[in-house]
């Protein structure tokens, strides 16, 4: 009795096991099975048609069923027989075009010129009408007096739009009482490189951010190597140029939209947004320096200079991140509309919303409302002082120096605020603008102050003078005296 017992539980057993196994292979057909399927995407919901081109249920309208797509082959032609319909799998609404790609609707009805034809791996073809008949055309070039119709629609012009592209549907118009096959279709703008906004954005934008990163690296190298240079403001404004250039850098990754496949415009919008962020909050503790020291008593040139950078890099830095922080959280999580950028052979990528930009943004604009606090104050502070020391004189040629890298830098960030409303003229303006502000910067901090043109003529034994020390900078007494001038 004990053995039949042992003998029914094991059967038990095995059969509980085959059904789980059938269980699982049928699980796995079925995912198999809707991995095999032609994906179709229809513009409204299943149970929706396009009335008036608004998406209705069919309940409101006179038809009775819902649109289904008539599949035809690659090779097929009018009057060919109808081909085997392919498993296909339904998706449901509108296309999402890429930015270079304008949206197109198209219908097709028997008085139609256009065709439209689903294909049996998932393609729609559109059919473009000739001016000419397709038939007659046939005859003048190839001196026959009769094609078959095959032969004249391969030659037909066609497009074929892959999934993702495209959505179709059944469209009724209540005012002519028509019933169409709609269609919206993603079409590539044609790329014209002898139009003057082909030549701006793709020629002279790359030249002139190339000129603005050389601008930016001469400034860094003339402040890093003079060792008559590197003091605090010399290595604030290394940090703050090489910033600069680290922004150009990704500004000009994401100029060729085309080269998309290789490219992230997330993080190249990134890096471009945070180096420029960096780079006023680098201007903003070069404009602290100089306000903290023409308001404290007691003040030292160059004693410590290397714990001040420190602390000033750790501020720097650490807003930098946390604010970049910030917006890539808001941008992940609560941007609810993410723009999309891309191009003709690569799939469209998303970049920093309107959301992200207004954390950097704001940022940016709250520094440059510090720095105005700075320079008034200061300003009012030199007012009132009645005796300088070395170091405030000095200081007063910083002074001057971040005034007007304040001033370059705030136009140039109002110009690239305006660009990004994407008008023609305010793009162009902020082409020229970015490298302007390059540009007078070079000059601010280099060929505008005869103490680095002097340091530099010595180094470089260039744009030497025969002049006498008359006249100088201060400090450059001492240095003309140990350089033997």
């Amino acid at each position: 009795m004990r053995l039949l017992l042992v003998l029914l539980f094991g059967v038990i057993l095995a059969k509980a096991s085959t059904m789980d196994n059938y269980a699982g292979s049928s699980v796995s057909g079925a995912e198999e099975d809707e991995l095999a399927r032609v994906k179709i995407a229809k513009c409204c919901e299943g149970t929706e048609l396009l009335l008036d081109s608004v998406c209705v249920p069919i309940s409101e309208t006179n038809e009775t069923k819902p649109w289904r797509p008539e599949f035809q082959s690659d090779d097929s032609y009018e009057g060919a027989k109808p081909v085997k319909e392919p498993k296909y799998l339904l998706k449901y609404g509108p296309p999402r075009c890429r930015a270079n790609e304008n949206q197109w609707e198209v219908y097709y009805y028997p008085s139609s010129p256009d065709t439209l034809v689903v294909l049996t791996n998932g393609k729609l073809r559109h059919y473009i009408p000739d001016q000419v008949d397709e038939v007659e055309k046939a005859k003048e070039m190839y001196g026959m007096e009769f094609l078959e119709l095959e032969d004249v629609q391969a030659k037909a012009i066609h497009y074929d739009y892959p999934f993702g592209h495209y959505c179709a549907d059944k469209a009724i118009f209540t005012k002519n009482h028509l019933i169409a096959t709609y269609a919206k279709i993603c079409v590539p703008r044609p790329i014209k490189w002898a139009n003057t906004d082909n030549l701006m954005k793709k020629a002279i934008d790359p030249a002139l951010h190339a000129i603005a990163m050389v601008s930016y690296l001469v400034v860094a190298i003339v402040y890093f190597v003079l060792p008559q240079l590197r003091d605090l403001v010399g290595n604030i404004i290394t940090t703050m140029t090489l910033c600069l250039i680290v922004n150009q850098s990704a500004s000009l990754v994401r100029i060729f939209t085309e080269f998309g496949n290789h490219v992230s415009f997330l993080i190249a919008d990134s890096v471009m947004y945070v180096s420029l962020l960096a780079a006023f909050f680098w201007l903003n503790a070069l404009g602290y320096y100089v306000w903290n020291t023409f308001r404290s008593r007691n003040v030292f040139l160059r004693s410590t200079d290397g714990r001040k950078y420190c602390c000033y890099s750790t501020f720097v830095w650490g807003s930098t991140v946390a604010i970049a922080a910030t917006a890539i959280f808001a941008h992940f999580t609560l941007e609810t509309k993410k723009p999309i950028i891309g191009g003709v052979a690569f799939a469209a990528q998303e970049t920093v919303g309107w959301l992200g930009l207004s954390v950097l943004f704001t940022s940016v604009a709250f520094t440059i409302i510090v720095d105005l606090c700075f320079v008034l104050t200061t300003i009012n502070k030199i007012k009132r002082m009645r005796t300088y020391g070395r170091i405030h004189h000095k200081m007063k040629y910083s002074f001057r120096m971040f005034i007007l890298i304040y001033a370059i830098m705030s136009v140039g960030w109002i110009s690239l605020l305006l660009s990004l409303l994407k008008y023609d003229g305010l793009i162009y303006c902020h082409i020229v603008v970015n490298v302007f502000q390059a540009l007078l910067i070079l000059y601010v901090c280099v060929f505008g102050q005869k103490r680095v043109t002097f340091l530099l003529g010595k180094t470089c034994n260039c744009c030497t003078s025969n002049d006498n020390a008359e006249g100088l900078d201060w400090g450059e007494e001492m240095t003309a005296i140990n350089a033997g001038y």
